[in-house]
């Protein structure tokens, strides 16, 4: 495989898919990449953890699985992997830095790959939708972390590259966690089955889920509405 070829090509995608002459968009992509923008979103997910299980332990379960996901998804790749692979970020890379379109002349760290903005968000993307088991909430759950793959790109600070590693090192690891808890649930916990129609197979109130989607929405629109006073600052 020629990497060299394949180097330039990721160089010549991020060009073309980076930036724009848009201030709302500038505006709508630094909200969206932002991670207090997806508070709710966070807690709105431990509300339906915490009201849909029957014992804390199940709780603390999935917690500490969801802070499993970060740590091998997102730690591991800021410790290890970005520092030792040392692929420069575009806005600091020596060959098209110059040419990317920068944010209010946000240029992340040195290194970029790979991306844990992709590797965090899909790893919990992948764990939550095999955990819940909701068609609609796993399209959410992966729009949204295709969205934050989106800004990154948009923002210049991650390559096409470095997005589509960090998403297959995020569902590796989303898999496995998911793997880890069935795996301790069955020794822990007696199963149990659900055959409501008010129910996901795995348990969860369908309307509990249908809450997180709608508070995905509505931070959306916040981002929007963000966006546009974005114009006039």
């Amino acid at each position: 495989m020629d990497w060299t070829a394949l180097i330039e090509f990721d160089k010549q995608c991020l060009l073309m898919f980076n930036g724009s002459d848009s201030l709302f968009l500038d505006g709508l992509v630094k909200t969206l990449t932002t991670a207090s923008t997806w508070i709710t979103l966070y807690l709105a997910v431990f509300f339906i953890v915490l009201k849909n299980n029957d014992a804390m332990l199940k709780v603390l379960l999935v917690v500490a699985c969801a802070a499993l996901c970060t740590f091998l998804a997102g730690s591991l790749d800021d410790m290890f992997v970005k520092p030792n692979v040392a692929r420069w970020r575009p806005t600091h890379d020596l060959q098209i830095g110059m040419l990317v379109d920068v944010v209010n002349n946000y240029r992340g760290g040195r290194f970029g790959f790979f991306s844990a903005h992709a590797s965090n968000t899909f790893s919990i993307a992948i764990f939550l939708s095999l955990l819940i088991r909701s068609r609609m909430l796993t399209v959410a759950l992966v729009a949204w972390s295709l969205v934050n793959c989106w800004t990154r790109v948009y923002l210049g600070v991650h390559f096409p590259g470095d997005i589509l590693c960090g998403l297959l090192w995020g569902a590796i690891v989303g898999v496995f966690v998911w793997w880890l808890h069935r795996r301790l649930s069955k020794r822990l916990f007696a199963p149990v089955g659900y055959i409501s129609n008010q129910y996901t197979a795995t348990g969860y109130l369908i309307a509990d889920v249908d809450m997180v989607i709608s508070v995905m929405v509505m931070t959306l629109i916040y981002a929007i509405f963000r966006a546009c006073f974005y114009l006039y600052v």
